[in-house]
């Protein structure tokens, strides 16, 4: 037998098992859940500097762009961005910090834009709630600093500035750090991209093409 065969008859019987058995009260749910086992790693083991490393690594290993700057640095590292990416209309969240939204460009802030006015601008600047870097995933909560999500799926650039306090080397650290995360949660890990049956790589299908990530060096390493 397979290891394949093996692991779906596993899952199978996992299913059967469920439904022959379901919870009687939430209460009884509950307890179940909590004695299921727990054996998957919790904690990440790296060091700040190579979990940091490491989240940048996976981003460019999916084809986004990475820059990291000291605190002091950001703004002009916004600026050179937004000048290298040749594109001059952006769309921002409403709380978007002033100091990032560059002279020189042009800032269309989403008080609720309509989708046709969103797919006109060129780019989307916003921040981020956290980075995984096991799998070098931004993740957005959608605060007033990240933005609706559709700001973040319709322009064909996006530029998120990621603080390296923000990142957590696992997925159960993030789960963590959110406590209790809010209902619309959006993970990016790269640029958009997807194949067909014929493996064609298309990029741009669910997000924007580009993908830009500044990391900001705001912890001591």
């Amino acid at each position: 037998m397979s290891a394949v065969t093996s692991s779906r008859q596993q899952v199978l019987g996992r299913i059967r098992a469920a439904g022959q058995n379901p919870a009687a009260t939430p209460e009884e749910a509950a307890e179940r859940y909590g004695r299921l086992p727990r054996d998957y790693r919790m904690r990440g083991e790296l060091t700040v500097r190579a979990c940091q490393d490491l989240f940048v690594e996976r981003l460019r290993e999916y084809d986004a762009e990475v820059v990291e700057c000291a605190p002091a640095e950001l703004g002009t590292t916004i600026t050179g961005q937004l000048e290298s990416s040749g594109r001059h209309i952006f769309v921002a969240p409403t709380g978007l910090p002033g100091a990032w939204q560059i002279n020189g460009f042009e800032w269309n802030i989403d008080h609720n834009l309509p989708a046709e006015e969103i797919e006109k601008a060129e780019g989307v600047v916003t921040g981020c709630f956290c980075g995984v870097a096991d799998s070098g995933t931004i993740v957005l909560h959608h605060s007033a600093t990240e933005g609706r999500r559709v700001i973040t799926l319709l322009p064909d650039w996006h530029l998120c500035v990621v603080r390296a306090s923000q990142i957590v080397e696992t997925l159960p650290e993030y789960f963590d750090r959110s406590n209790q995360p809010p209902p619309l949660v959006t993970w990016i890990s790269g640029p958009s991209a997807t194949a067909d049956i014929e493996m064609t790589r298309i990029k741009g299908v669910h997000g924007p093409r580009f993908l830009n990530v500044i990391v900001v060096r705001d912890t001591g390493m």
